[in-house]
């Protein structure tokens, strides 16, 4: 492994972290309590809930869910694409590409 390689790694690696704080920061905060009255007021209801509310009750929480499966798929893809997967998950990728 060289030392560009590690680098330019780090440098995604940090790239995506940050890129779905944002995003987490934005929904979770953003959408639950910043634009709530605004999103309360200009967004459609989901089902007798005001869309703030529901945001803040509901969809920031799987908003997060779904963050977190799109890190996984996100840094695997990644980590393969720099050589940094373990024998573990190299040969369960040779297995599957055998069947």
């Amino acid at each position: 492994m060289s030392t560009t390689n590690a680098l330019k790694h780090r440098k995604a690696c940090l790239y995506i972290t940050l890129a779905i704080l944002g995003i987490w920061f934005l929904v979770s905060l953003g959408c639950s309590i910043l634009f709530r009255e605004w999103m309360d007021l200009n967004m459609p209801k989901v089902g007798n809930a005001p869309f703030g509310f529901w945001m803040a009750q509901q969809g920031s929480i799987i908003c997060f869910v779904l963050l977190l499966v799109v890190y996984a798929v996100v840094m695997y893809r990644l980590d393969s694409k720099y050589g940094y997967l373990d024998s573990q998950h190299e040969s369960s990728d040779a297995v599957d590409s055998i069947e």
